[in-house]
């Protein structure tokens, strides 16, 4: 599958247009991280723990919208577009979407 969050892809041409894909993942923060994100921000630097968070999120909800594209015979999804929202008091979803289309 080829991602991309241009609206085509150099050198292939969109031969089939399967339309939006999209997948989404809901994540909490746990006592864990926070403890180790409050120490952290007495001193600065990176959130290791949170950053960890997100990237598993980001690959699960990408995973996701990767089967549905694939499910509807798409061999790429162009326009890729990322988007978080808070849910619930230290629960946010990450949502990931594109265009499903068969390039050749």
């Amino acid at each position: 599958m080829i991602l991309t969050n241009t609206e085509t892809i150099p050198g292939l041409n969109i031969v089939e247009h399967y339309g939006l894909v999209s997948g989404n993942t809901v994540r909490a923060k746990n006592i864990g991280r926070d403890i180790a994100a409050g120490f952290k921000n007495l001193v600065g630097g990176e959130l290791k723990g949170y950053t960890e968070l997100l990237e598993d999120a980001r690959n699960e909800a990408t995973n996701r919208m990767i089967e549905q594209a694939a499910g509807m015979g798409a061999n790429a999804i162009v326009n890729i577009r990322f988007s978080t929202s808070a849910v619930a008091q230290g629960a946010a979803e990450l949502y990931v979407y594109g265009t499903a289309v068969k390039v050749g």
